[in-house]
């Protein structure tokens, strides 16, 4: 299969020095994108600004904000068979980019926020032949919020995880898949769970026999 994966965070620029983003790592992604060719997939990985090498073999994508994410997604998206979206996308970027760099002059600021794109959305409603695995990073209502997720950005399945996962090297995840019931878990460092998730990804979302011209094929959603 050739898989789009999404990792890191993005960027959304204040004036030209300082910008809002979050504390992801891209450890996770870029663990889903080394078991992903360790699974002998091709891969795609947009990728947030992470201090991290590209996994062998692995075709990279450089972006900043989140609209980057999402012109290089829908550009690469058409010839994947599959999504797993593990980038932490800024929600909100300012209305307005000050020019230069913002000087202190000891008053207050106020800064109007606009939302992002939403990326993973736009990839399910152009949705064809293609699987789409999201991630919910929740600290509250987790799994009512996950399963939202899933119906609202056409997800096939999404990765249910936990703020304590951001920046460290274990982590703990939830599958919902289109029962909207946990259907898999599992823990321990997170290249060990990447690759239980493409295992479980390849048994669950995709369908071992093959079209009359070799292809693979997904299973219905329901």
């Amino acid at each position: 299969m050739r898989i789009l994966i999404t990792a890191g965070p993005t960027r959304e620029y204040i004036d030209d020095v300082r910008y809002i983003s979050n504390g992801s790592s891209g450890k996770m992604g870029y663990a889903v994108a080394e078991a992903a060719v360790k699974h002998n997939h091709k891969v795609v990985l947009v990728s947030g600004p992470v201090s991290l090498p590209t996994p062998k073999s692995v075709h990279r994508i450089d972006i900043t904000t989140s609209s980057d994410m999402l012109r290089e997604c829908l550009r690469v998206y058409p010839e994947c068979d599959g999504v797993i979206a593990v980038a932490a996308v800024c929600d909100y970027r300012p209305e307005k980019i000050a020019s230069g760099k913002l000087k202190k002059d000891g008053s207050t600021r106020n800064l109007p926020l606009t939302e992002t794109e939403d990326i993973l959305a736009n990839l399910g409603q152009r949705k064809r032949h293609q699987w789409i695995l999201g991630f919910a990073l929740e600290a509250e209502n987790a799994a009512q919020e996950a399963i939202r997720k899933r119906h609202a950005k056409g997800c096939d399945a999404i990765v249910l995880n936990h703020t304590s996962a951001i920046s460290a090297d274990v982590t703990s995840i939830q599958i919902i898949d289109h029962t909207d019931r946990v259907v898999h878990t599992c823990k321990g460092l997170k290249p060990d769970v990447a690759d239980n998730l493409l295992t479980w990804i390849e048994s669950a979302l995709v369908v071992s026999s093959k079209t009359p011209d070799g292809t693979s094929v997904r299973q219905p959603d329901e």
